[in-house]
């Protein structure tokens, strides 16, 4: 008897946001304490770092021209945890905000 399998199928989703907004990834919030308590999901606070995923045009100005972007794919920030509007696609987070959302950019 042959069985049948299921392959996955590789979705990739690409996300291009418009003027000065940015897609970050969420990094992966810690699963346990420093004294090694396992948290529960209801308990783990949401992180507030990742790495931007895409980047706008940036803002557009008074005289009609696009202001330069201070931040770029692959930069690693900090930001508040009510920043932004929170999208999941697949099992990954992202979080679409303006790029005045970020508090500062990790080095």
């Amino acid at each position: 008897m042959a069985t049948a399998t299921k392959k996955k199928a590789s979705t990739q989703v690409n996300l291009q946001p418009l003027g000065d907004r940015i897609v970050v990834q969420r990094e992966a919030s810690e699963e346990r304490t420093e004294g090694g308590i396992y948290l529960p999901d209801s308990a783990k606070d949401k992180p507030t770092r990742g790495t931007i995923v895409s980047v706008g045009d940036g803002k557009l100005l008074d005289d009609g021209s696009r202001g330069e972007m201070q931040v770029q794919v692959g930069d690693r920030v900090l930001f508040t945890s009510y920043a932004g509007e929170n999208i999941e696609i697949g099992d990954v987070e992202y979080v679409l905000m303006s790029e005045s959302e970020v508090l500062a950019v990790l080095e």
